[in-house]
């Protein structure tokens, strides 16, 4: 039996993989999403139904949330729990701050640990 070097099982991985996490793949089922983020499943179909997140939907209609997604899920709870605010104004707080960065211009100091550069709002 022939056993090929480890380099070149390995070369053809290390050349389809360059190393970058694929934030918009939908990995997370409701259930291990609501246990990061430490809510109810309900509060996630909550978020779904105000259209604040659009997880992606597997073929049995199953959803499946992306980093990207957990990582706006963290920012709404964030706002919500820290700041007190309500959904509707982190709506709104989200977009201004996307907007701010776009613009190059720094968020508020109170709202310097919210990263939006990665999120989509």
């Amino acid at each position: 039996m022939k056993v090929k070097p480890r380099d070149a099982l390995a070369s053809p991985v290390a050349a389809s993989h360059d190393g970058s996490i694929d934030l918009d793949k939908p990995i997370f089922t409701l259930s291990v999403a609501s246990e990061i983020l430490e809510v109810h499943p309900r509060t996630l179909m909550m978020y779904e139904h105000l259209s604040m997140i659009q997880p992606r939907r597997t073929v049995t209609n199953r959803r499946r949330y992306s980093r990207r997604d957990v990582m706006k899920l963290q920012a709404i709870q964030t706002l919500t729990r820290e700041h007190h605010v309500n959904l509707a104004g982190v709506r709104y707080i989200l977009a201004l701050l996307k907007r701010l960065q776009n613009a190059g211009v720094d968020p508020p100091e109170e709202l310097k640990n919210l990263d939006v550069t990665q999120l989509d709002v």
